[in-house]
């Protein structure tokens, strides 16, 4: 088939020209079909205000190598739009939507963007600007007038953005779909809103189409998606069974989930390469076309940003990439040898005819094959605890449970979802040459002005009652004041009971401290109470409340109370007499004086000397030098209690290492079998996040560094230390036939050979525990050539291996290493 191509010369002067061409993008019912062709796509989600505009050519050039073809990303109306109408909206630095679209086409892949503007991604407030709340008659995402007047304004403003850039492919740019909306029908969010969020999803519908008609829109997980949207798949798994509503549609999984987001209090998810790869091979077998990771690149929640709530600051995600851009190893490698291995039958998969083979107890024969076309066989394993042996055509394939085999040719497997033959990394903190910087460290610091003397955002404002916090603060700040004052007629021991929203409490009598509290077990909403010793006469009741991220996923989410939404704050004396101060004369003071003042960018004089410790609110600063090299930095903040860090006046994000995760819940991980979030968990018992990312591009290479902190509960900073993040410990295994490689990062060498065997070991990376046999001859093989060297690599023959007797066909090389 001819196809003819638009395409448009750009002069930028006189000797200097470029040519932009344009592509036509549509769909039928088997995959999405560009420039006439059909096309297999693997996709993964990099959100840009996640890290930092020098970052994304790096990330965006790995996740090519990798064998992705797209790019997907949200949009973030939170930070777009801080603060409604604003004359100029905000597309500077991380939030450079534009910037990181063109690196995307840059590096010649697609983009996929999902506008939503509702996003969820476990970012404040589901993405959406709080100031929405306080719109008279507001209610989002429904047939509701003030909501779409905002919405359309916003996603007309994105699309507008796009098309004045020429970023839509059938422009020449990157962008092959948009997205409308979010997760809408995502279990029985959509049944709560009713008719009126049927209407309003016909709605979403016919307005996408009004700003974008040659550019495909999709709705994720929206069964009734009407047309032309199409509609689409989430999860970790069950989209290889998935059907679209529509029989032109075709089958796309916008949200593999490749890990999962953590929660303060709770260990570190992990989701095994092996049921990934399982996962994605399943769905291309059962004539999917069209494959997102969520994430491939999770990255960092810097400022306030984190949702939940109770989402930590890392969104690390168990993606591919690491949150500081590092390669994952093995689930990139692993899942790169997959894309080139699904790629190799790509018209197979989206021009042949479809023969299916179910051979009982869960294996499954495949065909794709057509006129003119080489057929490509998948062969699947579904049980998750039995082996198994297929024979095709008269050979014999051997499928571990919980596997799919790929054979491009229908002849010789090219690729098992279960048999990992990229090396495995383990990832390790050092600390900078010099030593153990946190001794160097000259910490000086000031105290946060409390109660009267805070000043707040703005003046302080009175009502009778209590306010819900999201109203007062319109998120300026995760802290709001409220206080009051009550008259005693004489000492006396009184109970303070404050019901609260929370997150968080600090319940101050007479300007001192007497008690805090924060939500646990994952509800949001808890009593306070302490006997306080009251004056006779005025006493003062100041009570802070603090939030931990807004709540960003539900029906009505929006609407969900934070702080001491009405209350009841009691007083509660001899006798149970209770005097309720709800509806008294409160005041208001939104966020902390320091937040006003800037501390973070203070260069005005600080105390110095012994600093004090275990003091809440707080504000420490201390001066640093760059650790040298390229490698991703990050700050060890263990010994802290909770508060916000600051690197050169850029937000780190919050910080909370002293609360610990759950010392339950780790167990042995099995990657055989549907995967559940609490599966495979790791750093049971341990500081729920210890180590704070530090983008390289927050740092001034050759001069002082300025690290600011806000201690809300109370720690020591003494111990904080600075360390890059690199590869320590790196193993791989190879079959007769295969390759084995190794390789360090940051231009670290292969030092020593730490552990080499033939036959499959005890113990695993890290850990191996005892050889098989040939280990004098396995270290030998592997020291000459390995050592000195970034990588290497050893073909695996018959001819290695001579010195165990015991080893039989097909032999097996087992290796780990060091890189320093």
């Amino acid at each position: 088939m001819e196809i003819s191509k638009c395409c448009l010369l750009l002069l930028v002067s006189s000797s200097l020209y470029y040519i932009v061409c344009s592509s036509t993008v549509s769909h039928d019912g088997r995959a999405l079909v560009i420039d006439g062709q059909r096309r297999v796509i693997f996709s993964g989600s990099i959100h840009y205000p996640r890290s930092t505009p020098e970052m994304w050519p790096d990330l965006i050039r790995k996740s090519k190598e990798g064998g992705l073809d797209a790019i997907e990303t949200y949009v973030f109306w939170y930070g777009h739009e801080p603060r409604r109408r604003e004359v100029v909206y905000n597309f500077e630095g991380n939030y450079d939507l534009i910037r990181f679209l063109k690196e995307v086409q840059n590096a010649g892949l697609y983009a996929i963007l999902r506008i939503g503007p509702y996003v969820c991604a476990e970012w404040n407030y589901g993405g959406l600007p709080v100031w929405l709340y306080n719109i008279p008659g507001m209610q989002t995402r429904t047939d509701n007038q003030p909501w779409k007047d905002e919405m359309q304004n916003f996603t007309t403003l994105i699309v507008d953005k796009v098309k004045e850039e020429r970023l839509l492919a059938t422009q020449g740019g990157p962008i092959i779909l948009f997205q409308i909306e979010n997760e809408y029908g995502n279990g029985d969010i959509e049944i709560h809103y009713g008719e009126a969020g049927h209407r309003y999803i016909n709605w979403c519908a016919n307005m996408a189409e009004s700003l974008v008609s040659d550019v495909p829109w999709i709705m994720c997980q929206q069964s009734d998606a009407p047309q032309p949207m199409i509609n689409t798949c989430n999860g970790f798994s069950g989209c290889d069974a998935f059907t679209p509503n529509n029989g032109n549609s075709p089958k796309i999984w916008t949200e593999n989930w490749t890990g999962w987001p953590k929660n303060w209090g709770y260990p570190d998810p992990h989701r095994p390469v092996e049921e990934v790869a399982f996962q994605v091979a399943r769905f291309f077998q059962s004539n999917g076309t069209v494959q997102n990771y969520y994430m491939y690149h999770g990255g960092t929640n810097f400022g306030r940003t984190s949702g939940g709530p109770y989402i930590v600051t890392s969104y690390d995600y168990d993606a591919p990439l690491d949150e500081y851009g590092n390669i994952r190893q093995p689930k990139w490698g692993h899942l790169k040898e997959l894309h080139a291995s699904v790629k190799l039958m790509e018209k197979a998969l989206t021009y042949g005819e479809v023969d299916e083979d179910h051979l009982g107890n869960g294996l499954t024969i495949t065909k794709f094959s057509g006129e003119g076309i080489v057929p490509g066989c998948f062969l699947s394993n579904q049980n998750s605890t039995v082996d198994a042996t297929i024979s095709l055509q008269g050979t014999k394939y051997f499928l571990p449970a919980w596997s799919v085999s790929i054979l491009p040719d229908c002849k010789k497997e090219v690729y098992n979802t279960a048999k990992v033959k990229t090396q495995t990394s383990i990832m390790v903190k050092k600390k900078d040459d010099a030593g153990d910087q946190s001794k160097d460290l000259r910490w000086s610091w000031k105290p946060e002005r409390l109660h009267d003397s805070a000043k707040g955002f703005g003046s302080s404002f009175t009502v009778n009652k209590l306010l819900e916090q999201k109203t007062a603060t319109v998120d300026a700040s995760d802290y709001l004041w409220y206080t009051t004052n009550v008259e005693v007629s004489k000492k006396e021991s009184i109970t303070l009971s404050v019901n609260t929203t929370g997150h968080i409490l600090y319940a101050f009598v007479n300007g001192r401290l007497v008690g805090s509290e924060y939500a646990t077990g994952g509800t949001y909403n808890f009593t306070f109470e302490r006997k306080v010793t009251f004056k006779p006469g005025k006493n003062q009741i100041s009570l802070l409340s603090a939030t931990v991220g807004l709540k960003n996923y539900g029906a009505f989410y929006d609407n969900v109370p934070v702080g001491i939404a009405g209350g009841p704050v009691k007083l509660i004396g001899k006798n149970n007499t209770i005097l309720d101060l709800s509806k008294s004369n409160w005041s208001y003071t939104i966020g902390l004086d320091g937040e006003v003042r800037k501390l973070q960018l203070d260069e005005e004089r600080w105390y110095s000397g012994v600093i004090p410790t275990k003091r809440p609110f707080t504000w420490y600063k201390t001066t640093f030098q760059a650790p040298l090299g390229s490698e991703p930095v990050v700050v060890d903040l263990l010994g802290l209690g909770k508060g916000e860090a600051w690197v050169n006046g850029n937000s780190l994000g919050r910080f909370w290492p002293n609360f610990t995760a759950n010392p339950d819940g780790c167990k042995k991980c099995d990657y055989r079998g549907n995967f559940r979030v609490d599966k495979c968990q790791t750093a049971c018992g341990e500081a729920s996040q210890r180590w704070y990312h530090v983008p390289r591009s927050f740092l001034k290479r050759g001069e002082p560094n300025t690290l600011t902190l806000f201690e809300e509960a109370g720690g020591d900073p003494n111990q904080v230390n600075f360390q890059t993040v690199t590869v320590g410990t790196a193993c791989a295994s190879a079959g007769e036939g295969d390759v084995l490689s190794l390789s360090c990062q940051g231009g670290r060498t292969i030092s020593s050979v730490d552990f080499a065997t033939f036959g499959e070991p005890d113990g695993t990376c890290g850990a191996y525990v005892s050889g098989v046999c040939g280990s004098d001859e396995a270290v030998a093989i592997s020291k000459d050539a390995c050592l000195g060297r970034e990588s290497c690599s050893i073909k695996i023959s018959d001819k290695i291996g001579t010195s165990c007797a015991k080893l039989t066909s097909p032999r097996n090389l087992v290796v780990q290493v060091t890189c320093s």
